[in-house]
């Protein structure tokens, strides 16, 4: 009897149970049913829709349960995280094709802007003579756009072509103290800027200007090209001479000094660091001065175009490994010095 009475009450404590959880279940329903009536698109969390698809695989009676969104919106979630999945899954596992670094790529433009006349095929060989490996379709990607023809060369890769091949002269006066005028002749060459001749005179003529340049080419050293001004000097006489010479004369255009800028820069020079500086007195006076200034010019005396070197490639000397200082050689009489390094006593 006594357990009969035990059944029936722990019969009747599972009922409560179940009944006090049906309740409970009523109550919230009723206050998700408040809640979604009173805010219209609830704010779910990436965990809730997560939640919500696990429980739609585990429970058939999901759907009857949820209140708070549709259905369709859990598929959708489910079919969302199936995409997410598979791409994940179907991720690069390695590290693919490497990246063109940014010093090829510049490298690459360098090539193409400094050659107009190479193609793809031509910078990528000279690519793999440098080492660098890399396919020759992405050189052609990697380089600029270019038109049907190729472009023109520039000024400079022609003088350059032709510098070695090409001198300059022209003249220029200087006041002496006594208020005559001398006439000066240079010479330039312009592989290394260097001058080749130089020489002084008060009556400048035809036959004496050929002579000069006699003697700055003897033998078979005549250049191929030589640029001057239109100077009523440079005569028939001079021009027949350096014919002779198998010297081709190049004119400049009238009233256009820029056309010879070599020799003028040259002239501008020797203006501005030496004959501004000093009184000549006569002629023999005036070569020595140049004389001294032309040695200065080619043995010290720094160029920015030859990359801060002189005409006659002046060595780099190096700081004494037991200790040394510097001292300063006066050039030109003092206008200029040079500097060298002295091992300590």
């Amino acid at each position: 009897m006594r357990r009969l009475q035990k059944l029936f009450a722990t019969i009747l404590c599972r009922l409560k149970k179940i009944f006090d959880l049906a309740l409970e279940n009523l109550a919230l329903r009723q206050q998700l049913a408040i809640m979604k009536r009173s805010s219209k698109r609830p704010q779910l969390r990436p965990r809730d829709r997560l939640f919500w698809v696990l429980l739609s695989r585990f429970w058939g009676g999901w759907q009857e349960a949820l209140i708070v969104v549709k259905p369709d919106t859990v598929v959708h979630w489910h079919r969302k995280g199936f995409k997410l999945f598979w791409r994940y899954k179907s991720r690069r596992k390695g590290p693919g094709r490497p990246p063109i670094s940014p010093d090829i790529r510049d490298l690459i433009l360098r090539m193409a802007e400094a050659n107009p006349l190479w193609g793809a095929p031509r910078i990528h060989g000279e690519l793999l003579k440098l080492g660098i490996e890399i396919c020759e379709r992405t050189v052609s990607t990697l380089m600029p756009p270019r038109g049907p023809k190729p472009p023109s060369q520039t000024w400079r890769s022609f003088l350059k072509n032709h510098m070695p091949n090409m001198v300059s002269m022209d003249f220029f006066t200087v006041p002496t103290a006594t208020c005559r005028v001398l006439f000066v002749l240079v010479i330039l060459s312009h592989t290394r800027r260097r001058v080749v001749q130089f020489n002084v005179t008060a009556n400048p003529s035809a036959e004496w200007t050929s002579k000069q340049v006699v003697e700055a080419f003897p033998w078979n050293t005549a250049p191929e090209y030589l640029l001057s001004d239109r100077d009523s000097i440079y005569g028939v006489f001079f021009r027949q001479r350096i014919a002779n010479m198998g010297i081709k004369e190049v004119i400049t255009a009238r009233r256009s000094p820029w056309q010879n800028a070599f020799v003028e820069r040259l002239i501008g020079s020797i203006r501005r660091e030496c004959l501004d500086h000093v009184m000549v007195l006569n002629e023999s006076h005036l070569k020595r001065i140049l004389s001294s200034y032309f040695d200065y010019y080619h043995h010290d005396r720094t160029h920015y175009s030859l990359e801060k070197d002189t005409p006659c490639e002046r060595q780099v000397q190096f700081e004494p490994t037991k200790g040394g200082k510097v001292i300063e050689l006066p050039r030109v009489g003092g206008l200029h010095h040079r500097y060298e390094w002295k091992k300590a006593a």
